[in-house]
């Protein structure tokens, strides 16, 4: 039986005295490499310094870290490129934010097949290898060109939008059905794989089978994998880290005032602008709240070397500013806005000694921080989870207050709800959601995508039997 090789962007290598990470998918790679040992293999997160560019190995753990570092025409084109200026913003719903350029498509390629030809130097035919995220859609078409016909996953982490949209992606032709080489295609919800299936029935001309697509002589499955957290270690996680001396400092600071808690990478996906503007609403429409609660907004900067970001940047910055300007008072900041990354135990203190966790990204694959949020509360006296119905996790979450991130009066009116809510209300909402959470742990998402993976596919003789959809 051959290794789980695991394929992402990037690689969390472990480093000595370094500060626990709240990343989602170093979470689900490390779940999935718990149970099976294996290789984790992918860009270092480095940019290379010298022309020939060798792979470095990593034992950690029973887990081997290959990583290799791109080039800097690679970086430009592949990352800050293609990836990110075209797929993250259609992926995401935002055409009118995509900027193609054939160079950075090239590169895209271009890295895809490095990544294949460094893998076809250590895989045997047994091994089965999870490929995760948009970055490495046409990874299996490149390793399948290689000569690879091993079980390969696709993973997809981030939303995946009608063919409407897709079909705006440039040479989308080429890219989007490069997916059909895995022999499984994951999605976070069903609204995401329908559309995926969507896409392959209405620009491919293929045929589903209970979402088993025939392409050629072989099968592609398609399947909904939302994606857990470590929902019980969370919770004793956020159970002992209120008792951190900063996490303390933060709360004594509060000197009794109800905490709003918002934490998201500062991302035009995120919805972090429209928020600001419910919770001014809020303060506008409700003012007998004012001077009695506290918004905390933490936003690390990201990608602040591409114009959109450096834009969004600014913009939140001037509206926190604006609104403190409005409505503060020398006694009271109403919002408090937070440009750097906390440690995974600091957020989870955080999340507890919070009242309300406001989620409204304007689109989300699935936000884990809303799942965290959950977890992180004190079941006896726990907060709300208001979450944007355009989240992943509204899938699961279905006892939070989900809103419409669009419509800021229906996001303060939620707000006000969620202060003013009775602790027995808050109980069962709290108490339905957590259920699901640690039904569907980080653990059990990896088994089932692996099991999945492992099982032998449909031929297309037994798809007959199976009717069309």
């Amino acid at each position: 039986m051959g290794q789980l090789v695991i394929v992402s962007n990037r690689v969390a290598v472990p480093e000595k005295n370094a500060k626990a990470r709240a990343g989602g998918l170093e979470v689900a790679v490390r779940a999935a490499l718990k149970e099976k040992s294996g290789t984790w293999f992918g860009w270092s997160g480095k940019i290379a310094t010298q022309t020939k560019i060798a792979a470095q190995h990593v034992v950690h753990d029973d887990i081997t870290y290959i990583t290799l570092d791109l080039s800097k025409e690679d970086h430009k084109e592949y990352y800050h490129g293609f990836t990110n200026r075209v797929l993250w913003p259609i992926l995401h719903y935002r055409v009118d934010l995509a900027e193609f350029s054939r160079r950075d498509l090239s590169g895209y390629l271009r890295v895809n097949d490095h990544f294949a030809r460094e893998l076809h130097e250590l895989l045997t035919p047994d091994d089965l290898i999870w490929v995760h995220d948009y970055h490495l859609m046409p990874l299996a078409k490149a390793l399948r060109e290689l000569g690879h016909k091993n079980r390969i996953g696709f993973f997809l982490h981030v939303p995946c939008p009608p063919p409407e949209m897709l079909t705006a992606l440039p040479h989308h032709e080429r890219l989007i059905p490069s997916l059909c080489e895995y022999d499984l295609v994951g999605f976070q919800t069903g609204d995401d794989a329908f559309n995926f299936s969507r896409y392959l029935t209405r620009e491919c001309g293929l045929h589903s089978h209970d979402f088993n697509f025939v392409v050629a002589d072989r099968t592609v499955r398609i399947d909904v994998f939302p994606v857990g957290i470590e929902t019980a270690a969370f919770a004793l996680l956020a159970q002992r880290a209120v008792r951190l001396p900063y996490v303390k400092r933060v709360t004594d600071s509060l000197v009794g005032r109800a905490l709003i808690i918002g934490v998201d990478r500062l991302d035009y996906s995120k919805g972090i602008a429209q928020r600001l503007s419910a919770f001014e609403r809020f303060l506008q429409t409700q003012p007998g709240w004012r001077g009695k609660v506290t918004y905390l907004q933490i936003a690390p900067k990201s990608r602040s070397e591409i114009p959109e970001y450096a834009d969004i940047e600014q913009d939140i910055g001037s509206a926190a500013g604006r609104i403190n300007g409005a409505y503060g008072e020398a006694d009271w900041t109403p919002i408090r806005y937070i440009n750097r990354a906390y440690s995974h135990s600091t957020l989870a203190g955080l999340y507890r000694a919070a009242r309300v966790g406001l989620v409204t990204p304007l689109r989300d694959g699935m936000n884990l921080v809303a799942k965290e949020y959950v977890a992180a509360q004190n079941s006896e006296d726990p907060g709300v989870l208001i979450l944007s119905r355009f989240a992943g996790a509204a899938q699961e979450c279905k006892a939070a207050l989900l809103v419409n991130p669009y419509d800021p009066d229906s996001v303060a009116a939620a707000i006000g709800q969620a202060l003013s809510m009775p602790l027995a209300e808050r109980q069962e909402r709290h108490d339905a959601t957590f259920r699901v959470l640690s039904h569907n742990d980080i653990q059990h998402w990896a088994n089932r995508f692996l099991t999945a993976l492992e099982r032998e596919p449909l031929v297309p003789s037994q798809l007959e039997q199976v009717p069309s959809v």
